[in-house]
């Protein structure tokens, strides 16, 4: 089984025609023939039919191609490593994140790293807490950010970067929306906005309201950083959000204030396999991360 002939399957397995398939191949329509007729006959199926004019694929070939296209694509991913090590400051850089670090740190540091490698890409992969921490663990990507910082992972190691207030972000009209800070416990008699079950920022807000002796009056609930702000634009109730999603801006018809007692804290920081090693691209990608936080602490 050669690699040419898995190509030459899946290129006619799409086009549905023989002599197109090796128009785009640039290779003898022959050719294609002649190497899928060998690939047939080693596997002792037939991969393809004729139907009219056109060229379908059989029902054992297309459990075949499933395999075939997954084994090109494995091939593809193992060369794409095979240039990071040759060039670590290219290749591509796969990277976990979660909304709460989409708006602000996120693009701040591809943008910094960038300077620094400007031939580097990055492919981005959006997920839950609960789905970052088990995508590092099994190989899916091998560096995630993440906020609060797990660090009793034994599968991962865990870098803290830095950690960032939880501030209160509230309607305009609110009677505390002047106010320069709170106390968490003003908020006792407020419907709140918060995650849903099971997300990490839900748990923080609603561990801090307990701190502060209550427990919150959970009026509605959004699955992102857009929606919850959005709730709290529209009146609905407040919230408990990381300061750094307010960097850029703060959503029209609310208002950011900090809340004085008891501090609402978290950590970030990101994650990455203790038990492999990662591509040297992501290496000097991690490096970069730790020196650019120093450096800010620095001048702090």
């Amino acid at each position: 089984m050669e690699l040419r002939q898995l190509r030459y399957l899946i290129e006619v397995a799409e086009r549905q025609h023989v002599t197109e398939a090796a128009d785009h191949l640039n290779v003898a329509q022959s050719a294609v023939s002649y190497q899928i007729t060998k690939l047939e006959e080693e596997l002792g199926v037939k991969l393809l039919e004729r139907v009219g004019r056109n060229i379908k694929i059989t029902p054992i070939g297309n459990i075949f191609l499933q395999f075939a296209v997954s084994a090109l694509k494995t091939l593809e991913e193992g060369k794409e490593k095979i240039e990071e090590y040759l060039n670590p400051l290219g290749g591509t850089i796969n990277i976990g994140y979660p909304s709460s670090l989409s708006i602000y740190w996120l693009p701040t540091l591809i943008s910094a790293y960038k300077e620094v490698a400007p031939h580097v890409n990055f492919h981005l992969r959006h997920g839950s807490y609960a789905y970052l921490i088990e995508a590092v663990k099994n190989g899916e990507i091998d560096l995630a950010f993440l906020g609060p910082v797990p660090m009793k992972e034994p599968d991962l190691e865990a870098k803290i970067l830095f950690m960032e207030s939880i501030v209160a972000l509230l309607p305009e009209h609110h009677p505390l929306a002047e106010s320069k800070s709170l106390y968490l416990s003003d908020l006792r008699t407020d419907p709140f906005v918060l995650f849903p079950e099971g997300y990490v920022l839900r748990k923080i807000a609603v561990d801090a309201c307990h701190e502060a002796g209550f427990e919150p009056n959970i009026a509605s609930e959004g699955e992102d950083m857009d929606a919850l702000k959005g709730l709290v634009s529209a009146g609905i109730g407040v919230s408990l959000l990381p300061e750094s999603t307010f960097y850029d801006s703060v959503p029209r018809l609310t208002v950011k204030v900090p809340i004085e007692t008891p501090k609402a804290m978290r950590t970030v920081g990101v994650i990455t396999p203790k038990h492999r090693d990662i591509a040297p691209s992501e290496k000097n990608f991690y490096q970069f991360l730790i020196q650019y936080f120093n450096r800010l602490d620095q001048f702090k």
